[in-house]
């Protein structure tokens, strides 16, 4: 029977949220790395972009927990 949000799989919709999140910063992390450990440097562009995902990562994995996770779940 769907709930009130329709059929939606919470547990695999928290884990993709953690993923990406998860994949968000590994991005950013790698790429400062990558950029200053064997280009020499990134554009301040680059390193913005990188620095952006390295804080949007952990936000969007706890956002995920906290949304599908729990609030979500809980008003069903």
């Amino acid at each position: 029977m769907a709930g009130r949000y329709g059929d939606l799989n919470y547990g695999r919709l928290t884990k993709s949220g953690v993923a990406f999140g998860a994949l968000l910063f590994a991005i950013g992390l790698g790429g400062e790395l990558v950029g200053r450990l064997l280009l020499g440097g990134v554009s301040p562009f680059e390193d913005t972009l990188f620095v952006t995902f390295e804080f949007l990562g952990p936000v969007v994995a706890i956002l995920a927990v906290l949304v599908f996770g729990i609030a979500m779940p809980l008003t069903e």
